[in-house]
């Protein structure tokens, strides 16, 4: 046996992350990927670009200080390899390399700025394929602060895929236009018109959060009815009995019924009548390809 530890840094539009994850490896079984330890800052940095054009002195130096420490649990963790991709609010932000080389010179930790299509294809490529049936047609979708990613798969192969500037933060900011949710509804009804019987897979801690609250078995899926009723419960509640009867934090208290909305548009665009909730996200797809050694 041969054990490996990697770290991936997701820095979004909502919230910064770091993964850390040990590599097992065996001489005659299938490696094993364990989640060690998954640290999270709400530092919502969207709030900033998607209304200013750029990350404030406040956002810059809090987000400093989080790779900071972020260096050291990867030290303390013994990590031998990391990466640290960035995504919607960091790609539009006008001083995003400013920022940047801040953070390397201050931190030693590298960023790299992503886009879309290299976002959707990093957590394309996680342990999601060993949750596609080979017979059947899946509309995967990841829902961020400043952006979505879909993904069809269809007889477990990969068909095509789209980022689009619908997210959570980015919703609560009125930052999208209605041109923006005409153009996903018309790309996802026309990808998914020859898929009968699609159903989602939902990534994303709202989604994650909501999957929690229902109490379902983990693998079973949730129906368009019940999460589209979730969504007029959560809609019907103030912010503060979000977070005083739901126990939700803060910053998810909010951006639960952004995220909702576009899970339940996809749904309802592609005619799905489920959505699974595997847990698996960018970070997870950054652990998978440090491995691989594509990172």
């Amino acid at each position: 046996m041969k054990l490996h530890r990697f770290a991936a840094i997701d820095i979004g539009s909502n919230g910064v992350r770091l993964l850390i994850s040990n590599v097992i490896e065996f001489k005659k079984k299938e490696t094993k990927f364990v989640k060690s330890s998954l640290v999270r800052v709400p530092i919502r940095l969207g709030e900033d670009v998607f209304s200013t054009g750029e990350i404030s002195e406040t956002n810059k130096n809090r987000l400093c200080d989080a790779m900071q420490a972020y260096q050291l649990i990867m030290k303390v963790y013994g990590v031998e390899k990391y990466k640290a991709c960035a995504t919607s609010a960091m790609r539009e932000a006008k001083n995003n390399m400013e920022i940047i080389h801040k953070i390397y010179e201050k931190t030693g930790v590298r960023i790299d700025v992503i886009n879309g299509k290299e976002e959707a294809e990093i957590i394309s490529s996680t342990d999601l394929k060993q949750l596609i049936q080979s017979d059947k047609p899946y509309l995967y979708v990841d829902v961020g602060g400043g952006s979505t990613e879909f993904t069809f798969f269809n007889k477990g192969r990969l068909i095509d895929s789209r980022s689009f500037p619908l997210g959570t933060v980015r919703l609560l900011d009125k930052k999208v236009d209605d041109s923006t949710w005409i153009d996903a509804k018309k790309w996802i009804k026309k990808t998914s018109k020859d898929l009968p019987n699609l159903s989602l897979i939902g990534s994303g801690g709202n989604i994650n959060k909501i999957f929690k609250l229902s109490n379902r078995a983990p693998g079973s899926p949730l129906s368009y009815i019940y999460l589209n009723s979730y969504y007029k419960f959560l809609k019907e509640m103030t912010y503060n009995e979000r977070i005083s009867e739901l126990d939700l934090n803060p910053d998810r208290a909010d951006v639960i019924i952004p995220a909702s909305k576009i899970y339940i548009s996809a749904m309802k665009w592609s005619k799905a009548k489920q959505i699974f909730v595997p847990k698996i996200g960018l970070s997870d797809g950054i652990i998978k390809n440090l491995y691989l050694g594509k990172l």
